[in-house]
């Protein structure tokens, strides 16, 4: 078995919209400030660097789209690392006309209890962004998840 098929976090969600807004919301950057990352330099684009940023964390990371077929799938190499991962977002338009969203990251380059880290971070990172994405697609409801994940006030304390 391929580490590709091993090392990977997962996170997947039930949205109530039809997939071409769902798969709007992680292409332009507009929408998506309001469940993930603050700002982008530009929409995904296959082969253009995009730089996402967190601005309450002064955070940023590169993403280079490698595949975008629309309103089924995204697939991006991410730079959080010296070593890009790749992230896959899946879109399945479901029978009621709402959309499934599956997203993969994989290509972790750690071992043992360093790799079980990421991956939890990751699953749970993808979940939060899934949850933030489905209240405000569905109830228009910006919930503060990525910022309050880290509140400052434990942050400074090294907590």
């Amino acid at each position: 078995m391929s580490d590709k098929k091993i090392k990977y976090s997962e996170a997947q969600m039930l949205i109530r919209k039809p997939v071409s807004e769902v798969f709007n919301a992680f292409i332009d950057p507009k929408k998506t400030k309001h469940f993930w990352f603050t700002k982008a330099s530009g929409k995904l684009e296959v082969g253009k660097a995009i730089t996402w940023e967190w601005e309450m964390y002064n955070f940023s990371t590169k993403v280079v789209p490698k595949k975008i077929l629309t309103d089924k799938k995204i697939a991006i190499e991410w730079f959080t690392t010296e070593l890009p991962t790749t992230v896959d977002f899946d879109f399945k338009t479901l029978s009621d006309g709402f959309t499934f969203v599956s997203i993969k990251h994989y290509g972790f380059n750690q071992t043992g209890d360093e790799l079980l880290e990421a991956i939890k971070d990751s699953t749970g990172g993808f979940t939060i962004v899934l949850a933030g994405l489905k209240a405000y697609l569905e109830h228009n409801i910006n919930l503060n998840l990525i910022l309050d994940k880290f509140p400052k006030e434990l942050m400074q304390h090294g907590n």
